[in-house]
């Protein structure tokens, strides 16, 4: 069976809920843990893609897991975005620089929760 978003989001609006998008980061499979000028460089480019993001009203919040940062976790961070569709919330998280070299990858999961409570 396959992921209906379109009928989700029926559903969702007949139960007066939202969805929104989910998104949990992890070590993708060029993740190490050295830092270089070059990672520093990418880092802030991953950085300013979020808050470009979240300028364009696209972000609703994220951020990092600060256990897993001290544990050398596999999960990175998670953030929620206010979109469309699972596929437009995929393409946004696809333009974060990290992501696009595969040093970061993600998981997209559909949330639904109680209108209002999230912008």
């Amino acid at each position: 069976m396959e992921y209906d978003d379109q009928q989700a989001r029926r559903d969702a609006e007949e139960m007066g809920m939202a969805i929104y998008y989910m998104f949990i980061l992890k070590k993708g499979p060029i993740w190490s843990p050295e830092s270089t000028p070059e990672i520093d460089a990418l880092q802030e480019a991953h950085l300013d893609n979020y808050r470009r993001l979240g300028a364009e009203g696209k972000l609703v919040l994220n951020g990092p897991f600060l256990d897993s940062f001290q544990l050398i976790g596999d999960v990175r961070g998670a953030g929620v975005l206010k979109a469309s569709s699972y596929e437009e919330a995929c393409s946004w998280i696809n333009t974060d620089p990290m992501v696009k070299i595969r040093r970061l990858d993600f998981d997209m999961h559909a949330w639904m929760l109680q209108k209002g409570v999230l912008p």
